[in-house]
């Protein structure tokens, strides 16, 4: 791999957070000129809407309807499946206690004006919703986040029945998820600008006591995820290949880790983490699914920054993020939003655009949450990627059985 310099490899954060630096600073130094930028922070707003849509459709249909047809596919498919959802739920209530001990909207002074929320959906309809809608139309919405995903996954399934990727409709959604990953790099080319322009706005509007509060939210969510790392990555080692599996998890973590946190980017750090699962003697075949399934899906730190980002925006607008209910629908929520973030540049803003519509948060919540994201990006891509490495472990464990690496080091397939 080529060595990037520091500006290629930080770039686009560098130039996001640039913005809204510059952006905070209109909004304080001159608030008369920075709620004449709204409008620009809006245009950049609803580019990003309007690829939402478009974007969960492409990527989940085209990844679904190119998988291969393996003798071995349904067990590592549903053993994959089962990894991602079962971590994911872990790292789910990890964060629920951690945020109920470090509040990230304590003393929060964000005040929304007469912005209203909307109703949380009961039970009975988040079920109904997150399984139909009443018409084909009613997919085309960025409100309806749920239906389109299971749609897009049973129209996938029936690419790959009938001819998968080299089908014309699987050569036509690779390439239309292809374009629209392009066009997802041209909207995010004036994210600097449209953010600072936002930012500017919102700092005149509501004040710079903005600033603490996201200071603070990044003060309760980068301790937790050290944490989850030093906690649960050795548990899951040691469930994936007992000793020999925890000691070889700590050889080669570090590179998969150190290159997701520097590029920021999961589908940069792929080839790491492949290069990582050969020397730590996962099979071909599971890491050859399971890596880049994980691109899209397995994002352990990303639940733990949507639920933060969840508890965040319920202190904002004065409500209590307590109960039953409501801490197995952040779950859910958070899941489900980082099974629909991808590689590429943006991405994870269709997962916060799902927070915001699920909850019934109005649209004024979108960009403090989209702000958080990117100040949480670093260690969840972190977490996420290495997390990958680690899933393929214990997706090996299920599918060859417990003594998997064991039985390599006798064949003495491992260096």
């Amino acid at each position: 791999m080529q060595k990037k310099t520091f500006w290629e490899q930080y770039k686009m954060p560098i130039l996001l957070l640039g913005g809204i630096a510059i952006g905070a600073l209109i909004g304080i130094i001159a608030p008369g000129f920075g709620t004449k930028l709204k409008p620009i922070g809006d245009i950049f707003l609803n580019l990003m809407f309007t690829i939402v849509v478009p974007l969960v459709f492409a990527s989940i249909a085209s990844a679904v309807g190119a998988m291969a047809n393996m003798k071995r596919l349904g067990k590592i498919l549903g053993s994959t499946i089962a990894t991602f959802l079962v971590t994911g739920a872990i790292a789910g209530v990890c964060v629920l206690v951690w945020v109920n001990l470090f509040s990230p909207s304590a003393g929060a002074n964000i005040q929304m004006g007469t912005a209203e929320m909307g109703e949380m959906k009961s039970a009975a309809d988040m079920i109904v919703g997150a399984l139909t809608v009443g018409d084909f139309n009613q997919l085309l919405t960025k409100s309806n986040m749920l239906p389109l995903i299971i749609f897009s996954m049973i129209f996938g399934f029936c690419v790959a029945a009938c001819g998968g990727e080299e089908s014309p409709v699987g050569k036509f959604l690779t390439n239309l998820n292809e374009i629209i990953m392009k066009f997802i790099g041209v909207i995010m080319t004036i994210a600097p600008i449209g953010l600072g322009a936002y930012f500017a706005n919102l700092i005149a509007v509501y004040g710079p006591e903005l600033i603490g509060d996201y200071g603070r939210s990044m003060v309760v969510y980068y301790p937790l995820c050290l944490l989850y790392v030093v906690i649960f990555f050795p548990l899951y080692a040691l469930f994936a290949g007992g000793k020999m599996g925890f000691k070889r998890m700590l050889k080669y973590i570090i590179t998969p880790a150190v290159t997701a946190f520097a590029t920021q980017s999961s589908a940069a750090t792929l080839p790491v983490s492949k290069e990582a699962c050969d020397n730590i003697g996962v099979p071909k075949d599971v890491s050859d699914l399971v890596l880049p399934m994980g691109c899209t899906m397995h994002m352990d730190g990303s639940v733990l920054s949507s639920i933060v980002k969840i508890a965040f925006l319920f202190g904002v607008f004065g409500m209590e993020f307590t109960g039953a209910g409501t801490y197995a629908m952040a779950i859910a929520v958070a899941i489900l939003s980082a099974f629909v973030l991808s590689g590429a540049p943006g991405g994870g803003l269709v997962g916060e655009m799902l927070i915001v519509s699920m909850f019934g948060f109005p649209a004024e919540a979108f960009p403090l949450i989209a702000t958080l994201g990117f100040l949480f990006d670093p260690p969840a891509t972190c977490l996420n990627a290495s997390g990958d490495t680690i899933a393929s472990m214990m997706v090996a464990r299920l599918v060859e059985g417990k003594d998997w690496l064991e039985k390599k080091m006798a064949a003495g397939e491992l260096k």
